[in-house]
């Protein structure tokens, strides 16, 4: 083995800058040093190449420009640590050194913590007898490359802010510390989280964010900021900022307070039109990183005809979309179930949010008249939430042109003195124009499974004008609620109303 130096102090040496350096590296030396590395400090990607930069003028901009910067750099110390010598790549050549530090290591201890040192020190290879090696970075991982090698020999880190940690952490990545990057993790998942740490977190190089220690970092960056916008529309103004690694977290998540996905869809695409006033570059963010989170099987029939004809969308792809989601709709609900299963684990387009309005299913029909028939499903939990003066509305179907919706409630029968089921059929209040419709209320019942009448008759809707039914099954809270309850199937109330129209002014 090559004697090195058997000083007690750090070795260091910086060249072709000139500058003072820091001494306190004694980590980084003891007796049983047996590598030099010459670290060789290039001017970062961004200042070479200022022009790649014009874009970046938000903060979102210029973290995706450091990835970027910090992805082209991932892989090049595993090609050329082994053959310094070797500067052909096709960016390297245009690189400038600006300083050289001389780093006395121990070859054991570096390969013991690092996958990659493991295989420049030993594997075999002509290389890997050489006693001096030459490793390149960029300036801006100058710190936390330094700190990684104090962690590697010391098992700490000084590095106390998540913007330090996560430069660390993706320092441990690059040179494969596990145990570094565990640390990183642990640590930052300790630190009480914010919008801007959270961002940071899900804006990480991808391979970073695969990884499995780093895992719980970025689920609970998500979750935080899924808590934290989960009204969207309270907090509209403040989310058109929100850089595309947000947005996606917020559309994964299935908590969100929603009237509607048709209301999800509306703020995605003003959201994109304020991030992205170029359509094309729109048009290739929706293909390739939102249009996939908007979940198409809960949106209503017009707004999905309104989709088709969106030319902010590669037609082919929207219209795929369009056609899984209306075969959805057609499904019974039991199979709606088991598809929204089956797909969970690669996609949540089949599951259900949180949405303030019970999504409908509604068949219409033009011939002989307007006519049109409506489902709603009540799982036995949102019944049960309604109890004692709860009410839970369906989203809106339209019929003749004007917006209806049901309205189920728990209310105490006046005459009865108990609490009891009711239904309505409402036409929204914005509607001024008169009609007339013929309705029918129905139920599916056990033990025959089939929808069964309820009520019927004729009205004439103004805007703002319900027709319904107090106490709609004529039977006590309790007795609905029962387990033995004919209403519920599988633990699901089916509702059905159909309505015809017969008259409008």
């Amino acid at each position: 083995m090559n004697s090195i130096n058997n000083n007690t102090n750090f070795v260091e040496s910086s060249i072709m800058n000139g500058g003072s350096e820091d001494v306190d590296f004694c980590f980084a030396f003891d007796s049983f040093s047996d590598k030099i590395i010459q670290l060789e400090i290039m001017r970062d990607l961004i200042e070479l190449f200022p022009n790649n930069a014009e874009g970046c003028s938000t903060s979102a901009d210029q973290n995706n420009c450091n990835k970027k910067r910090r992805g082209d750099m991932q892989k090049d110390n595993g090609d050329k640590a082994a053959n310094p010598t070797d500067v052909a790549d096709s960016h390297m050549v245009c690189f400038t050194v600006i300083k050289v530090r001389t780093l006395h290591v121990s070859s054991a201890i570096l390969a013991g913590k690092s996958n990659f040192f493991y295989k420049l020190f030993f594997n075999g290879m002509r290389e890997s007898q050489q006693t001096h090696i030459t490793l390149r970075i960029e300036a801006y991982e100058e710190a936390s490359f330094m700190e990684l090698l104090k962690f590697m020999y010391s098992g700490f880190l000084n590095a106390a802010s998540p913007p330090r940690l996560l430069d660390v952490l993706m320092a441990a990545d690059k040179f494969e510390v596990a145990s570094c990057m565990r640390y990183c993790s642990r640590v930052l998942l300790n630190i009480p989280m914010t919008v801007e740490s959270a961002l940071l977190y899900l804006e990480l190089p991808i391979n970073v964010r695969k990884a499995n220690v780093v895992r719980p970092l970025i689920i609970a960056a998500k979750q935080y900021l899924a808590a934290r916008y989960k009204d969207i529309t309270e907090h509209q103004e403040e989310l058109m900022g929100l850089p595309l690694a947000g947005m996606v977290a917020l559309l994964s998540s299935d908590e969100l307070q929603v009237a509607s996905e048709d209301a999800v869809y509306d703020f995605v695409l003003m959201w994109a039109r304020n991030q992205y006033p170029i359509l094309e570059e729109r048009r290739e963010i929706f293909r390739a990183k939102l249009i996939h989170f908007i979940r198409f099987p809960y949106m209503t029939c017009r707004k999905l005809k309104t989709v088709l004809t969106c030319n902010e969308f590669d037609n082919e792809v929207t219209f795929k979309l369009v056609s899984d989601a209306l075969y959805f709709k057609a499904e019974v609900p039991h199979v709606q179930r088991i598809l929204a299963a089956k797909s969970a684990s690669t996609s949540r387009c089949f599951i259900e949010r949180s949405y303030k309005y019970r999504p409908v299913k509604v068949l219409e029909f033009e011939l002989p008249h307007q006519h049109c028939v409506v489902y709603l499903d009540l799982k036995r939990e949102e019944c049960a939430n309604l109890f004692p003066s709860g009410r839970i509305c369906s989203q809106d179907f339209h019929l003749g042109g004007q917006g209806f919706f049901l309205s189920a409630h728990c209310n105490m029968d006046q005459q009865s003195s108990y609490h009891c089921f009711d239904l309505f059929l409402c036409m929204h209040e914005k509607d001024s124009a008169s009609i007339t419709v013929d309705y029918e209320f129905e139920v599916r019942s056990r033990p025959t499974l089939e929808y069964l009448h309820k009520y019927k008759g004729d009205f004439t809707f103004t805007g703002g004008s319900a027709v319904g039914y107090r106490n709609f099954f004529a039977t006590p809270w309790t007795s609905f609620m029962a387990e033995d309850s004919p209403f519920f199937i599988n633990g699901v109330l089916h509702l059905r109303v159909e309505l015809s129209l017969l008259e409008q002014s």
